[in-house]
């Protein structure tokens, strides 16, 4: 049980970095809690998260800086990377939407603010999402269902994630002005790969 807690965390936390600008709240605990800054060096060593205030480095640092990796100079979407005309498919043929729509996982395109269904953020959050499904099942002891779920995920992580997420996240290292988006890049390559040979070997 601690491993899908962990998992599931890590997906939820990665996906709300990379989806929108931060907040305050969760500022606070990017720059306090010590477990969250083992998996941010750089961002850790960093002098400004010490020495700035939360208005300074949201507002000089780390906006401007999700703006660049975000709508700028990267396109955080799946089929930009997949389709041969590099055109985001915003309808309903985007691949994702049928396997959201098969384990109840809704987009809420105002709140999440993105253009499609297939933005990094919400994919990782669907992976959260199936995580929590997974917790629930072995809670109550479904040892079918926990099968089931861990296909599903590692079947996403092949026929998604893995599929174009990689070369986004060596691109946004690379175009990455703030040690926490770094940090969020590499995290997040790492632990996909590494996700996905846990899977690999379970199911």
């Amino acid at each position: 049980m601690d491993e899908i807690i962990a998992r599931s965390n890590i997906y939820a936390l990665l996906s709300r970095i990379l989806l929108q600008e931060l907040d305050e709240s969760l500022l606070e605990t990017l720059k306090n809690d010590p477990i969250v800054l083992e998996f941010f060096p750089h961002w850790e060593a960093w002098e400004q998260r010490k020495n700035l205030t939360n208005k300074e480095i949201l507002e000089e640092y780390l906006n401007p800086d999700f703006t660049n990796i975000s709508i700028l100079h990267l396109v955080p979407y799946e089929t930009f990377y997949t389709r041969s005309d590099q055109m985001i498919e915003t309808g309903g043929a985007n691949p994702v939407t049928d396997i959201y729509s098969a384990y109840d996982f809704l987009v809420d395109y105002e709140v999440a603010r993105v253009v499609s269904a297939d933005h990094i953020g919400i994919e990782l959050e669907f992976m959260h999402h199936l995580c929590e499904a997974q917790k629930k099942a072995q809670s109550d002891n479904d040892s079918e269902a926990v099968a089931e779920l861990q296909k599903v995920q590692h079947h996403f992580l092949n026929t998604h994630l893995l599929k174009w997420a990689p070369m986004y996240l060596i691109n946004l290292k690379y175009e990455a002005r703030t040690p926490l988006y770094y940090d969020a890049a590499e995290m997040a390559l790492e632990f996909v790969l590494s996700d996905n040979e846990t899977l690999s070997a379970e199911v």
